[in-house]
């Protein structure tokens, strides 16, 4: 019961039916008749964690196509993301796991994951979807943070965008000069427009590529116009 106390202060949530939270720390290396394992638990929490991350996203990027919002969401609830997080909160040292697996240096990390998506079901049963989703965004923030973070550096047109509204009150439009290769392997070529001025071409496998890289070289030659000549 004690250990059971000082997992709930870890996760800053009080069950009102214990068991949940005594069955979410149960690993099937410890399991017995009386003492069923986290796994149904693990299974259910992984369908909750996708649908609070996806509605997250969904919401809070609505300019996001379906291929990046799954590219962030596959990191945030990645087997690395999880086993962090359960680390960083130290629930590793409430968990129960047989003595081999307690003989190795360190818990594997699909062991922490797994722990993270059962802990989920488990306030989901005792609290309900929103504590279920309080605990999922609150946890889950600074990796989604993070991700965010790569995802923001790399998308060229998103700052090209931002700067093109913030200093000419316009957009950057973007246009296709050349397209070459068979289908299953096209390149293209396209050039960014801003304020009715073009900037050098780049090319891509892809459209949305190719635009992506466009933005880059705009956003080079606005750069070496800024900066001062010693």
């Amino acid at each position: 019961m004690e250990s059971l106390q000082k997992c709930e202060q870890l996760l800053d949530y009080q069950f009102s039916h214990k068991e949940y939270l005594d069955r979410a720390l149960t690993h099937s290396s410890v399991k017995s008749p009386a003492k069923p394992s986290n796994e149904r638990l693990e299974f259910l929490g992984d369908a909750i964690l996708g649908m609070v991350i996806s509605e997250h996203l969904f919401r809070l990027f609505p300019e996001y196509d379906e291929g990046d919002l799954t590219r962030v969401k596959s990191v945030v609830v990645s087997a690395a993301a999880l086993s962090r997080v359960v680390r960083y909160m130290q629930l590793d040292d409430c968990v129960s796991l047989g003595k081999g697996i307690l003989k190795r240096k360190t818990i594997p990390r699909s062991i922490m994951a797994n722990l993270f998506e059962a802990l989920i079901a488990a306030i989901y049963l005792d609290g309900g979807i929103e504590e279920a989703r309080r605990f999922v965004l609150d946890n889950l923030a600074g990796e989604l943070e993070n991700v965010l973070k790569d995802q923001h550096a790399k998308n060229y047109k998103s700052i090209l965008q931002q700067l093109a509204q913030r200093q000419y009150a316009t957009t950057p439009v973007y246009h296709v000069v050349d397209e070459s290769g068979p289908d299953h392997l096209k390149s293209f070529e396209v050039v960014a427009i801003l304020n009715g001025r073009s900037f050098r071409s780049a090319v891509g496998n892809s459209k949305k590529e190719a635009e992506q890289n466009a933005a880059r070289e705009a956003l080079l030659e606005l750069e070496d116009e800024e900066t001062p000549v010693e």
